[in-house]
């Protein structure tokens, strides 16, 4: 979180300046304070130079693309990252979820809509620390994962990495309940909360993620699998 700043400051980087204009004036009246960043490669200097709290991210940009972009900023930070597609493909969203964004909203959108959406993210952030210390009280060893929810380290087959906050308190919900069935609409409201406005996308992309790092053969999953109608179940495997 930045701390030079009493108000939290998003950083927005986009190349319309019809679009920044608007948002200068709306956000900063929702009790925001507002960097710009008009294409990728400003975008990554004026993040590191003022560390902002959250970031509302152009798909579209000169020089360095918006998912480039994402890419960069989550090898060094967890910040909320709102990805923004003028067209609304359907390959925008869901490049962007997996390279790391938490939301994504489509042009034109209504200010009421993102602001609630950022201050959702915000609120997520700053408690992040407190959801990863109460997100469970032991490791949870099940199929050649293991995850330990005090030190935030997950172990898959005898290989230590640590996952995005998003993608370890998914994994630890479903281990933690393995052999239960978790329909979508219970783990968007234990991952993102009861005030998320997105749809099941987000979850799907997250389970593909979440997949590629944890399963032997992604595209024929033995740990996190479909329950088509439902959600997701955690195979309750003795390993």
């Amino acid at each position: 979180m930045s701390i030079s700043n009493s108000l939290p400051t998003i950083l927005v980087v986009d190349d319309e300046e019809s679009f920044i204009e608007a948002l200068q004036v709306g956000l900063k009246r929702e009790g925001f304070r507002v960097e710009v960043a008009r294409d990728g490669a400003e975008a990554l200097a004026v993040f590191d130079a003022v560390r902002p709290d959250a970031v509302l991210l152009d798909v579209m940009l000169p020089k360095i693309s918006g998912t480039d972009v994402c890419r960069e900023i989550r090898k060094k930070s967890t910040v909320p990252i709102i990805m923004v597609s003028a067209k609304g493909a359907e390959i925008d969203t869901v490049v962007g979820l997996e390279v790391g964004a938490d939301d994504y909203i489509v042009k034109p959108y209504r200010l009421r809509e993102l602001v609630a959406r950022l201050r959702a993210a915000l609120r997520r952030g700053a408690l992040s620390s407190a959801a990863e210390e109460t997100i469970g009280i032991g490791t949870v060893a099940i199929g050649g994962v293991s995850i330990d929810p005090e030190q935030h380290i997950v172990t898959i087959r005898g290989d230590v990495t640590k996952l995005p906050l998003k993608e370890f308190e998914l994994l630890y919900i479903l281990m933690s309940n393995a052999g239960r069935v978790l329909t979508r609409e219970t783990l968007i409201d234990r991952v993102w909360g009861s005030d998320y406005f997105g749809d099941t996308k987000t979850l799907d992309v997250h389970v593909k993620r979440l997949r590629a790092k944890i399963e032997k053969e992604p595209s024929d999953p033995q740990l996190v699998v479909t329950i088509r109608g439902l959600g997701y179940k955690y195979e309750k495997i003795v390993a």
